[in-house]
């Protein structure tokens, strides 16, 4: 049972009005609808529109454009949970005769394969999908710009095969499988391949004078998985709250943590973050942010959260530039964390404690380095350097009795606690590193070994 959610105080609602306000106004938008969650709740939702009276709510669908991407990479992070798939599969594997299927799904999944930004011939967001009735037509002739695996490179054409694998190990159309597997299990029943009504018209704004014009609502065909998806404020929300702490009906919290993880770095002039699992990732003002923008004529779109702050923000408007939605998600997280910060949960006591593990915690040291090795509350390590500097990662338990790195630079690698003869602890060998009690333990096999003076000062002949 979850708790009720906990108001906003009356300034930070009236900041949060504020901002949508200004940027509906200096964006020109015909409508804008902004919603924010804490705590796994919708804590405010409010609205703007140039009609009086009729301000959008968060029940009215707009098109969020490649938020639908973070959608895809759900369908696909399933498969791989499912024992389906592997990341470092290449798509040939599962998907073959497209052309690009020495892409792995990883590479595909973080736009680090390489592939085109965009299809070939006419924009595809202004053009019905029957123009590109195959992959080949996605793809063309020539599918890569960069060798895959060597930079960041966002690809739309990238996100079409995710959604072509989704289809061909499930045996359906996408939109089917999302709607089962991800939209119904999350309540997210106002979020659609196609429009719904009441949905919002997408409309241009002319740059010098303030003047509109109407934008085409296309049937996207293959390109569907990239961009295709109309949703509402409500929606998203609960999206966001997903996102921020996972739902075991569809991807349990450990696999959500490793979409938001860094996995391809930013091009240089790109905000500092780079992109995850199908999220981007960005630093603002120091708080480091996961979520998506999204764009198609006639809308902007954007969603972001804070895992620390436990706040995320979605905006919608229907234009086809003017508003940056990202950016105004963005402001809208800042002011809930910094107007209302978030309360610590009360300390607790474990409810039980092994003594081997405790006899694993504690201070380490890599030749001179102290490190630090704390037990957490769900039996895993966190090993981290006494100071700023040095490599931190958290630990996962094996049954062998090793551990094994989740994060950071031991990402992957093997912590093996080593005992002496009599039982008692000797040292940690980490990746080949040996981590002892004190500086250079003497009684431990330090690589190299250890002058048989041992410590000396200036006086005992440096």
């Amino acid at each position: 049972m979850t708790s009720a959610p906990e108001e906003l105080l009356p300034g930070t609602r009236r900041a949060l009005l504020h901002r949508i306000a200004a940027a509906q106004s200096e964006g020109r938008s015909p409508s804008l609808v902004a919603a924010v969650v804490r705590g796994g709740h919708t804590v405010w939702d409010g609205a703007r529109s140039s009609v009086d009276g009729h301000a959008p709510d968060g029940n009215v669908q707009y098109r969020i454009g490649s938020i639908s991407k973070t959608f895809t990479a759900v369908l696909v992070m399933r498969l791989r949970d499912e024992g389906l798939l592997d990341l470092n599969d290449p798509l040939e594997k599962h998907l073959p005769g497209t052309g690009a299927g020495e892409v792995s799904i990883a590479q595909l999944l973080c736009h680090a394969g390489g592939l085109a930004a965009e299809t070939p011939g006419e924009w595809w967001e202004r053009s019905p999908g029957g123009l590109r009735p195959a992959l080949s037509d996605v793809l063309g002739a020539e599918p890569f710009r960069h060798a895959p695996g060597r930079r960041h490179h966002y690809s739309n054409p990238g996100y079409t095969l995710l959604g072509a694998l989704v289809e061909a190990l499930r045996g359906r159309p996408w939109a089917e499988v999302l709607r089962d597997e991800v939209l119904e299990p999350l309540g997210l029943h106002r979020t659609s391949a196609l429009p719904q009504a009441p949905h919002a018209g997408g409309w241009a704004v002319h740059p010098w004078a303030d003047a509109m014009l109407p934008e085409p609502l296309e049937d996207l065909g293959l390109m569907a998985p990239a961009g295709a998806l109309w949703s509402t404020t409500a929606d998203l929300a609960r999206f966001a709250a997903f996102l921020l702490a996972g739902d075991d009906r569809v991807l349990r919290a450990e696999t959500v943590r490793e979409m938001r993880a860094p996995a391809s770095p930013p091009e240089p002039g790109m905000a500092d973050g780079g992109y995850g699992l199908g999220l981007q990732l960005t630093k603002v003002a120091d708080r480091a942010l996961a979520g998506h923008s999204g764009s198609l004529p006639g809308f902007v779109a954007g969603l972001w959260f804070s895992k620390a702050d436990d706040v995320a923000a979605v905006v919608l408007a229907n234009c086809t530039s003017g508003v940056p939605a990202a950016t105004v998600a963005a402001d809208l997280v800042r002011i809930v964390a910094e107007a209302e910060p978030r309360i610590p949960e009360p300390w607790r006591p474990m409810p039980s404690v092994d003594p081997a593990l405790l006899e694993l915690t504690g201070p380490w040291y890599w030749g001179t380095a102290p490190h630090l090795l704390r037990l957490t509350r769900d039996g895993g390590l966190e090993l981290g350097p006494v100071g700023a500097m040095g490599r931190s990662s958290r630990l996962r338990a094996e049954r062998d009795g090793t551990w094994t790195g989740l994060n950071g630079y031991y990402a992957g690698e093997t912590l093996r606690p080593v005992r002496r003869s009599d039982g008692t602890l000797s040292h940690l060998d980490l990746a080949s590193f040996v981590f002892t009690r004190t500086p250079y333990d003497p009684t431990a096999p330090i690589p190299g070994g250890l002058d048989p003076r041992g410590w000396r000062g200036s006086d005992q002949g440096l």
